[in-house]
């Protein structure tokens, strides 16, 4: 018996957020109902009621013109969602060799830290808007021969350039985190400079950045409508042609509804993963 008294006086006391999630929380769940239908009720029938609602209704949410759009801009959008992907797999890329050139140890590899500190200075600091006209409508106007004149290529590779050098930070911040005693037990394993960066460093930084990861990827999905200044036709420029034919606001609607199927999903995921993520420090304090 005083051995499991003992056991039991040592065991870390539980903390206030744990005691927290015990409590049975029926009475809160429904407070949180009563008052989110309270607040979005009080908002709708102040919308409904406002003077210029009936004008807003029809410009914004007419049915036929929805129906006849809709089509229309949901093949556009695969423009979009093929943009996203082809950017995210070049940016990943891209940007963890940034991050990998800026956190090289030693002055032999300055010349590198160099040109990575200017490439994430540059395109951080100037617009990505304006980069992707540069590049979209600037390039094609050179004519230079055995050079591509796809606006579509050229507002791609914008767009890489610009969120490369973000994301490039968000990796750095990872291989930060790592303490320096990980590379030097695997140097002293034998491993290399770089075998410790591959093998060592970069899994374990890379896990540790996803959620970052995945709040850049969602601003990667809404630049893709960027784009559309270059005359390609996505979404966003589908919905322009739709609204100025039908003379409605309706078709942006459509736009809007499709970017948040593609983004909101993706949020909710990197909540999770923060959430994971915490639970599991939780756990291990816990187990100290």
């Amino acid at each position: 018996m005083s051995g499991i008294a003992d056991s039991s006086a040592n065991e870390p006391l539980p903390s206030r957020r744990t005691r927290s999630l015990r409590r049975p929380r029926g009475g809160g769940i429904l407070i949180a109902v009563v008052s989110t239908l309270v607040v979005f009720a009080t908002l709708g029938y102040i919308l409904v009621n406002a003077p210029g609602w009936s004008r807003l209704q029809e410009s914004f949410f007419d049915a036929e013109v929805f129906a006849d759009s809709f089509p229309d801009v949901a093949a556009a959008f695969l423009v979009n969602v093929r943009i996203f992907l082809m950017a995210e797999v070049l940016i990943l890329v891209v940007a963890l060799l940034l991050a990998v050139m800026r956190s090289l140890p030693g002055p032999v590899f300055f010349p590198f830290r160099l040109m990575a500190v200017i490439y994430i200075d540059f395109f951080r600091g100037v617009p990505g808007l304006l980069v992707i006209y540069l590049l979209g409508l600037g390039i094609p106007a050179l004519r230079l021969p055995g050079v591509t004149n796809d606006v579509l290529f050229w507002g791609l590779v914008g767009l890489v350039l610009v969120w490369s050098a973000y994301v490039a930070e968000v990796y750095r911040s990872g291989i930060d985190s790592i303490h320096p005693s990980q590379e030097a037990a695997a140097r002293s394993l034998g491993l290399s400079r770089f075998g410790a960066l591959r093998y060592v460093v970069l899994p374990q930084a890379v896990r540790r950045v996803i959620p970052p990861l995945l709040n850049d990827f969602i601003g990667l999905q809404k630049d893709s409508a960027l784009l559309s200044l270059l005359g390609i036709v996505e979404a966003f420029r589908r919905s322009q042609i739709a609204a100025s034919a039908a003379f409605d606001f309706t078709p942006y609607l459509i736009t809007a509804l499709f970017f948040l199927v593609l983004t909101v999903p993706l949020a909710r995921l990197t909540d999770w993963l923060v959430e994971r993520d915490r639970h599991k420090r939780y756990a291990q304090v816990g187990a100290r």
